[in-house]
């Protein structure tokens, strides 16, 4: 699972990214994206990124990505509206 946390000083460059982000996961809040996918599906995101976001980037905006990996799943908390989002239920030590 990867999430994907962005901010443009762009509204059109910010609503076109995450037009983008939505073909490849959902949306969790406002500028943040659950992508539950391959390697394969990063890799775009990224080549995206660098081809089509980083050269017009100013010292305002941002892409953040993170890999969340099998053993952190059981570490996230999750509370109103995103804890009604989860079909599957996860057990805390």
């Amino acid at each position: 699972m990867f999430i994907v946390s962005y901010d443009f000083s762009s509204d059109k460059r910010r609503s076109k990214f995450s037009k983008f982000l939505e073909k490849h996961g959902h949306r969790i809040q406002y500028s943040v994206f659950e992508i539950k996918n391959s390697q394969r599906i990063l890799q775009n995101i990224i080549n995206e990124v660098k081809l089509t976001y980083e050269p017009y980037f100013t010292n305002e905006d941002s892409i953040l990505i993170y890999q969340i990996g099998e053993c952190c799943k059981k570490k996230i908390l999750k509370y109103g509206y995103a804890a009604n989002e989860d079909k599957e239920v996860v057990m805390f030590d």
